[in-house]
Order: structure tokens, then sequence, then C-alpha cells
């Protein structure tokens, strides 16, 4: 939990409720299949993504994760969306941080991790 309110990290395949609060993807890839209606995003923050590099190297493979993790904070350290991320948080009671990943160690989840929550 943070100092605003909860962030959350839910799949994009699965509903939205109303309980999501502010919904935001954080792919940098639409996901296959997802109308944008279905998504039920209030927003796409595809620039908080890791690089198509870094995505591509890790490939959701679990014994990458740690590495992805320091390589995609290292990234995020200069990155100007992770800022409007951490506003957009401070605004809303809580956040969800929406992903196409069938796992759930992603981008996702280290950026809950990094802004203070990691609930979902």
């Amino acid at each position: 939990m943070s100092a605003a309110g909860a962030i959350v990290t839910k799949r994009v395949y699965d509903p939205a409720t109303a309980d999501d609060g502010f919904r935001v993807l954080v792919d940098r890839l639409w996901p296959r299949g997802v109308s944008h209606e279905r998504a039920a995003l209030d927003l796409w923050l595809k620039d908080v993504a890791p690089s198509a590099e870094l995505r591509v190297w890790y490939d959701h493979r679990d014994e990458r994760f740690a590495e992805f993790t320091r390589r995609y904070l290292a990234e995020l350290a200069t990155n100007a969306a992770l800022e409007q991320l951490r506003a957009l948080v401070a605004e809303h009671a809580r956040t969800t941080l929406v992903y196409g990943a069938k796992s759930p160690r992603n981008e996702a989840s280290v950026l809950a991790e990094l802004l203070g929550g990691a609930e979902g």
C-alpha cells in the first residue's frame, strides 16, 4: 500500500471490476485479442514499459527475472514516464497496473514494488 492508496497488478485478460480503480496498461505492445472496450483502461502508458530489447531478452523466463528486474530498474532511472505514473498513483485511491503476460513476474510487478504496493 502506498501513501496514496493501493497499487495492484492484474492481467488484461481478467475482467475489469469496479474496485480496480484507475487502470493503467504498462505494456509496450497492445495485448492480442483484447478490444479497447474490454480492456477498460484509463490510460495506456507504453513509455513506462521495458525497452523492446529487454522485453525480448527476458522472454518471461523465470531464471532471468532477477536480472530483468535489475536491468528494468536501470532503464526506469531515466524514464520520464515513471514520474507520470507516480503522479497518477498519488492522485488515485487505487491504481491497477494492467499487463498481458501469462506470468505474474513481469514489468507490472516490478513497477508495483517500486511504487510501494505489491497486491494483486
